[in-house]
Parts: C-alpha cells; sequence; structure tokens
C-alpha cells in the first residue's frame, strides 16, 4: 500500500474516531431521558437522539472531507452517492431500540467504504465507553488493544448470538451451542465476535450498509469474516443497499455454520 493512501486511512480512522466520542455526547444527553419517538414507514422507531446525533455527524464529517460521499440511515438517500468513489457511511445509533429501552447495547457506527468495501472504520458503545477503530490493512483495535481471533477447530461449544430463529436451527445439529441472545445493535453484534466475545453472529435478510460495513471491516482486519449465509462477499454503495441474511465470524466456523443450517 502506497505510504500516501496509509497515511489517508490512519487520518480517516482518527477522523471518524473524534468524531463518533463527540457524538457519543449528544446521545448520552438524550440516553435513559425519555427522548421523544416516531416511528417511520418500515414501523421502526427513530428518537429525536438519532436525528440530533445524524445532523451533527453530516456537518462535521462532509466538512473535514467534501468530496466524500454520504448515505446513513437517518438521511435521505441521495443517488449522487453512487457517482462517488468514496463516502460515509453512517448509523446515528444503531440498536434504537435498546437505546430506548435503556440497555447498553446501542453504538454509533461509522465507515468510509471506497470502491464498494470499507476503508476505515469506529465503532462506539457510548454507555461504556468501549471504541472499536480499523483500517484496510491496518488492522483491527478495542480501545488501542490489537484485536486478532484465535482458531476454533470445531463448532461444538461456540458462543452465538442473532435471532432465535436462526439459532434454533443451528443447534438442532450443533446441540452444545451457547446462545448469547439477541444483542439490539448489529454492529456490536459482529463486534463481539471481532473481540472474542462470541464466536459466530447472525443477522436476518434487510440489514443496511450503515448496520454492518464499520464492523465488517473491525471483523476483516481482526482476522474473520462477514459475509450471506450462502457465502457471497458483501458489496457496499450499491443502488439497494440491504443484504441477505449474515453470518459472522472465523472463515471455518461460518461455512460450517452455514452447511449445518443448510438452505436459508
Amino acid at each position: 500500500m502506497p505510504a500516501a493512501d496509509s497515511a489517508r486511512i490512519d487520518e480517516d480512522v482518527e477522523l471518524l474516531s473524534d468524531a463518533a466520542r463527540a457524538a457519543a455526547g449528544i446521545g448520552l444527553s438524550f440516553f435513559r431521558r425519555d427522548p421523544r419517538v416516531w416511528k417511520k414507514d418500515n414501523d421502526s422507531p427513530v428518537s429525536e437522539a438519532d436525528l440530533a446525533i445524524d445532523r451533527f455527524l453530516k456537518e462535521r464529517l462532509l466538512a473535514a472531507r467534501p468530496g466524500y460521499g454520504w448515505l446513513s440511515e437517518e438521511t435521505e438517500d441521495d443517488p449522487a452517492r453512487l457517482d462517488c468513489r468514496r463516502l460515509f457511511v453512517v448509523d446515528p445509533i444503531d440498536g434504537t431500540r435498546g437505546f430506548l429501552a435503556g440497555s447498553d447495547q446501542w453504538t454509533i457506527s461509522l465507515a468510509v467504504v471506497e470502491d464498494g468495501r470499507p476503508l476505515a472504520a469506529a465503532l462506539l458503545q457510548p454507555s461504556v465507553s468501549r471504541l472499536y477503530t480499523a483500517g484496510q490493512r491496518r488492522g483491527a483495535f478495542l480501545d488501542g488493544e490489537r484485536l486478532r481471533l484465535q482458531a476454533r477447530p470445531s463448532l461444538a461449544g461456540v458462543r452465538v448470538a442473532g435471532p432465535a430463529a436462526l439459532i434454533s436451527r443451528l443447534s438442532r445439529p450443533v446441540p452444545t451451542l451457547r446462545s448469547r441472545g439477541y444483542v439490539a445493535s448489529l454492529a456490536l453484534r459482529i463486534a463481539m465476535v471481532a473481540d472474542g466475545t462470541l464466536d459466530l453472529a447472525f443477522a436476518r435478510g434487510g440489514a443496511h450498509d450503515w448496520d454492518i460495513a464499520a464492523a465488517d471491516l473491525i471483523l476483516a482486519e481482526a482476522g474473520g469474516a462477514l459475509e450471506t449465509l450462502d457465502g457471497a462477499a458483501i458489496i457496499y454503495n450499491r443502488p439497494a443497499a440491504t443484504h441477505d441474511g449474515l453470518i459472522a465470524g472465523l472463515p471455518e466456523l461460518t461455512r460450517a455454520a452455514a452447511a449445518a443450517l443448510g438452505p436459508y
């Protein structure tokens, strides 16, 4: 990787990290304080905290990188992003339901995507001050400590989180699974694989770019993989920013789990 590209990735990781920390203060000012809530067209909730963080991040990040495109859960999609080689992919609060319930399972998820793949990432869990970062071919880190997954020989005893329907299907051929239940923030669920808290994480179909881009890079740089249940790689910044069912883990575990699940 040319030195200029390497330096730019480092600068983008720093930019995302600083922005996430600043945005955390906004989120925490609403957390457990009964913020106003509305329902979106898909019946999912959005709070005044989501919108306030989104406005802050859009202003701050685009001021720093005016040539980048923008894709965020809480901003109306602009097809102009498809003409951008590089863009910010943002979820102001991933896990809004958890946030509104007073759970710690919510995150601020920020990524820079280039040519369809994440290049830089910062994922902050504000209520417990945990910051995951990653840069393409630069490694993944949790609070400055490098993350590296350790090999596992089989699915026996794996720790898993995700939708109950998928976990119950996997538990039939693998009865020794240790379910960690459902983690409200999908980005956090994937990052928990990268930090070794989980061995596998699942997501049902319908996840968006903003839910997964940052965590995808963090997991990849830790030695894992996020892919569809049929083994396809994930491409970002397409016209439809949604994805099929997903699995995260070490490649040998994701392949074994997908085979055990059968057709999705």
